[in-house]
């Protein structure tokens, strides 16, 4: 899951992104509405975590310009409004949901997958192929009665194989739903990530590599 946190205090939106990284999620941030509209235009987000009141461009601004540009990202609005009509304002606006501040971060993980899923065709619980399984909810995949360790970008990547349900997956697709803007498209990460994938998983192998194409399990 690609997720962009656009907040204008530093310090809130590294331990935002610190702490989404730790949830497995592939995380960029932006301090304005300038920076943010920019980002959100320019990059396939799975959800926004967008503060309302930013700089340079309002959060209600940077929200009703995505909604114009048919962004199909999913709108998390941040608020410090204290009434309930200043809410629903957001939401007025196509914002898909909102969390006042202060929030507990466990809740906003909790809304960041629940419009995860929303965003989504509907997926089963858990996600399986064969021998292998996975709990996006619980953050845990196994292979007959082996618990994978995994790190977050292989767990990212063997999540978007199970769910593309025999489907190739291209390494343009993985770089930009399991990677951050950091990623160089230039670099074998998908590569070395698949490659060390495949080793956790164990043979027989279950990734099938298609020339030219990129990535599929196969039971």
């Amino acid at each position: 899951m690609r997720v962009l946190v656009v907040e204008d205090d530093p310090e809130l939106a590294d331990a935002i992104g610190v702490g989404l990284r730790r949830e497995q999620m592939a995380v960029d941030l932006a301090l304005d509405g300038d920076a943010g509209l920019e980002r959100a235009l320019a990059y396939g987000y799975d959800v926004i975590v967008l503060d309302r009141d930013i700089p340079l461009i309002h959060g209600d601004e940077v929200c009703a310009h995505l909604i114009k540009a048919g962004c199909r990202s999913r709108v998390l609005m941040l608020t410090a409004a204290a009434t309930i009509e200043d809410r629903v304002d957001g939401l007025a606006l196509g914002a898909d949901d909102y969390l006042p501040k202060p929030f507990a971060f466990a809740e906003l993980v909790a809304r960041i997958r629940a419009l995860f899923r929303r965003a989504q065709p509907a997926l089963p619980p858990i996600l399986e192929c064969g021998d292998l399984r996975l709990d996006p909810g619980k953050r845990v995949a196994s292979r007959g009665d082996r618990l994978l360790e995994l790190g977050p970008k292989e767990f990212g990547a063997l999540e978007l194989l199970l769910a593309a349900s025999g489907r190739v997956v291209s390494a343009e697709e993985l770089l930009d739903r399991v990677w951050d803007e950091m990623a160089d498209p230039c670099t074998t990460s998908v590569k070395v990530t698949i490659s060390r994938l495949r080793r956790k998983l164990g043979e027989p192998s279950s990734i099938e590599t298609i020339a030219q194409a990129g990535y599929r399990i196969s039971a």
